[in-house]
């Protein structure tokens, strides 16, 4: 079989990536200019956190991917294993990003952050340990930072049998070897960051106030389920264009298994959380759910947000994803990509916004062209970094127990 071992990136792919970037640098101008230099600054600002910190955590998402097959001796995904990586490799510039918005939501103040200004706030200030200025920005570089290193590692690591195979089982066990042991300390870093102190500190801090120990693997699972539906799309992408002769129906129908059952884990946090605060009915932990929700004693402006973003991402993937056929049709596959990527993107919406505007729904045309900006820069750089390697790692170890995969 005739691999072809580099992506060209088509001149309509390249068209798409640049257009899409300059609608969100133009959104961006914009918004400045009528958000960022008003009275209430607050509207620019959230739009960034949202977007920032959604499309990296999302990216992220595809690195603990690769490491956690890895670690599990997952051999099926190195035939598309290459995109996986091309993906981890947007974390780079949207971490840059994000971690100037971040760092700029302390320094420059826009008041999202109400922890910032204690007073004699008794609960501010008794987080004030965590919910510091200092700690904030130390934290969030940190975390961003080994994220990038690590990811680098990993990918470095992949490419090292391109041009020099594996000689003898010995050499091959000591190539897994080092892999799990570089995947274990991502997985770490991971959980101490993603599926603890970072969701606190970036959203869940809005309502400084209010906590919920769920958050943290809440916002993981809408991330993780996002990442991967992000793979299957430059999997089917890449597919459709005759490239990854090695991967077939049965690596995507795995990929659409994992896209089902991390929506049904989705669903399960997100029920425990809300059903616990509801059943309780405390009034310091019902505060949240008050602009998200309507009850027979009030009217939450974003309910019509909060229940469709349920709906798909929840009941679409539940309808469509749980039939054997669907998860094995390209259009069907990349149309619940799409929806669970747009559904979660929605949910972070709702993670940031009522703690801003709890009386009134702020979503226009500014926030798409933020986040079709970020969409372009992901392509842009995927696109990059699967061109400059070769998409199928042909030297691993594994490479024959991938190309006979089957479930």
């Amino acid at each position: 079989m005739a691999i072809r071992e580099y992506f060209s990136i088509p001149r309509s792919y390249r068209t798409w990536s640049i257009g899409l970037m300059a609608v969100g640098l133009v959104s961006l101008i914009v918004g400045f200019f009528l958000y960022g230099k008003s009275d209430h600054p607050a509207r620019f600002w959230a739009s960034l956190l949202q977007n920032s910190t959604y499309f990296l955590l999302v990216c992220n998402a595809a690195m603990l991917f690769m490491c956690a097959t890895t670690l599990a001796m997952g051999s099926w995904q190195i035939s598309f294993g290459r995109v996986t990586e091309a993906i981890s490799v947007a974390v780079i510039p949207l971490g840059i990003i994000a971690g100037i918005v971040l760092i700029c939501l302390v320094v420059v103040d826009p008041h999202m952050y109400h922890w910032l200004h204690p007073g004699n706030d008794k609960v501010l200030i008794g987080k004030s340990g965590f919910l510091n200025k200092g700690f904030y920005i130390v934290w969030t570089i940190l975390a961003i930072g080994l994220w990038t290193v690590l990811g680098y590692k990993m990918r470095q690591l992949s490419r090292e049998t391109d041009n020099n195979p594996v000689s003898d089982p010995n050499a091959g066990r000591r190539y897994i070897f080092k892999n799990t042991v570089w995947a274990s300390i991502f997985i770490v870093w991971f959980a101490l960051t993603v599926m603890s102190t970072i969701p606190w500190l970036w959203l869940m801090s809005l309502d400084a106030h209010w906590y919920s120990t769920m958050y943290s693997w809440y916002t993981f699972a809408s991330t993780f389920v996002a990442g991967i539906a992000l793979i299957v799309l430059f999997v089917v992408y890449l597919k459709n264009q005759g490239y990854l002769e090695y991967t077939n129906q049965e690596h995507l129908h795995d990929l659409g298994k994992f896209m089902f059952a991390f929506s049904i884990f989705w669903t399960y946090l997100w029920f425990s959380q809300y059903m616990l605060i509801w059943y309780a009915n405390i009034p310091e932990e019902t505060t949240y759910f008050k602009p998200r929700v309507t009850s027979k004693n009030y009217s939450g402006p974003y309910t019509g947000v909060f229940w469709f973003m349920f709906i798909i991402n929840f009941l679409a993937p539940l309808l469509i994803l749980m039939k054997r056929g669907s998860k094995r049709n390209y259009t069907t596959i990349t149309f619940m990509a799409i929806v669970i990527l747009f559904g979660h993107w929605l949910d972070f919406y709702q993670m940031v916004f009522p703690s801003q505007f709890p009386n009134e729904v702020k979503l226009g045309i500014f926030d798409f062209g933020v986040a079709a900006g970020f969409v372009g820069l992901i392509m842009f750089t995927v696109g990059r970094a699967l061109s400059r390697y070769p998409l199928v790692a042909k030297n691993h170890p594994f490479v024959k127990e991938t190309i006979i995969h089957h479930t």
